[in-house]
């Protein structure tokens, strides 16, 4: 008798068991189609690449480790994050795009014509063509006003008094050069063509100065040099055809620079990010005048170990802030939120030294180009206070 009661609640308890899962799988699924996840997304982590060109798993915003600069030249990067889980906008920037004043018909655009994209594609036929998906990020974990940060380093830091804190530099009147745009990763490069795909040939370096960042480094110096502020725009190729110790080779290039003009007081290293696998990638991106660009992210890094030669980390934070604010101020969503850590990336050449990473190497090389032109306004407008 007790035999056949104990067998009767076993069966109600798995019939039970069956009922709750069910109800579990219901509710996962319905939350699941309110997200609209983009084939192939994981909502949950991303991995992106840092400058060293290591990759890390994390969650929405980047992260970086001060890990040597020793991988190899052709890195690979993946972001499988959903573009609705990072994409969101602050009460600054939901500024209406057809009310900003600012000027941007100077800017020199590449015309891409229909048979240019014909020619693309014949040239690839029988590849295999890949998704490029778009997103916007402008969230961090600490913010203020319209000044948003990641900050992943190992110290705390008040936003609003680094703000109104003095610079390492005060910019002068003269003729001789103030600024010295390089790139450590010279042959970074970008797709050609907004066309939504890429084909599994792509190889984002190349060494034509044309078609790689220095493209962008130079539109930006033109820019500034356009303001009245004297930049120096070096192309060295520093990550070929070694791209192990590129960062000791870029150093020893911008100590050159500063010895032979000692007036050089604001050393900009600019980069691309890697965000995608060999089978999809995704580029940031934003708006500007209906014309579209790549979104940019500021690095300043803390002087995590004490070290003597990086005291004077917290010149180039505040610098960094001032950079990032004017460009939210003057082309909202324009920056990624500044990302702050325990890294130095040769940011201990002065006080006034900066990575700059724009886009990513799914954007296009015109996006990027286009946003070199917005910082290079940016910058005159901070450099020429």
């Amino acid at each position: 008798m007790r035999s056949n009661k104990n067998k009767t609640e076993n069966i109600l308890m798995i019939l039970m068991s069956i009922v709750l899962a069910s109800a579990g799988i219901f509710c996962v699924t319905v939350k699941l189609s309110d997200i609209n996840v983009k084939p192939g997304f994981d909502i949950l982590a991303a991995e992106m690449a840092f400058p060293t060109g290591d990759t890390e798993y994390r969650d929405s915003q980047p992260e970086i480790s001060d890990k040597p600069d020793e991988i190899s030249i052709r890195e690979e990067s993946a972001v499988t994050a959903d573009s609705s889980e990072i994409s969101s906008k602050p009460e600054s920037s939901v500024a209406n795009e057809e009310n900003k004043k600012e000027d941007t018909n100077d800017f020199e655009a590449w015309n891409v014509t229909e048979k240019d994209i014909e020619e693309y594609d014949k040239k690839h036929e029988g590849e295999e063509q890949y998704p490029v998906y778009e997103f916007t990020i402008t969230e961090g974990n600490e913010s203020y006003k319209n000044i948003q940060i990641k900050n992943t380093s190992s110290t705390d830091i008040d936003i609003k008094k680094e703000l109104e804190s003095k610079l390492g530099f005060e910019m002068e009147k003269t003729d001789k050069p103030q600024v010295l745009i390089y790139h450590t990763h010279t042959s970074e490069s970008f797709l050609p063509y907004d066309t939504g795909y890429f084909y599994e040939s792509f190889y984002p370096r190349t060494t034509d100065t044309s078609q790689n960042i220095c493209a962008v480094g130079e539109e930006i110096a033109k820019q500034l040099n356009k303001a009245g502020i004297n930049t120096i725009h070096d192309t060295t190729l520093h990550d070929y055809p070694s791209y192990n110790g590129a960062y000791d080779r870029s150093y020893a290039t911008v100590s050159k620079y500063i010895e032979e003009y000692p007036s050089i007081k604001v050393t900009l290293d600019i980069h691309r990010d890697g965000i995608g696998t060999d089978t999809q990638k995704t580029k940031p991106v934003f708006t500007v005048n209906g014309k579209k660009a790549a979104q940019i992210m500021i690095l300043s890094g803390y002087n995590y170990d004490d070290s003597e030669e990086f005291r004077d980390w917290e010149y180039n934070l505040r610098f960094a802030l001032q950079i990032q604010k004017k460009a939210n101020d003057m082309y909202p969503n324009m920056v990624r939120p500044l990302n702050f850590s325990d890294f130095m990336y040769n940011m201990n050449i002065n006080t006034g030294s900066l990575l700059i990473e724009m886009g990513a190497e799914s954007n296009t090389i015109e996006e990027v180009r286009y946003s070199g032109y917005l910082l290079g306004k940016v910058l005159s407008e901070v450099l020429k206070k």
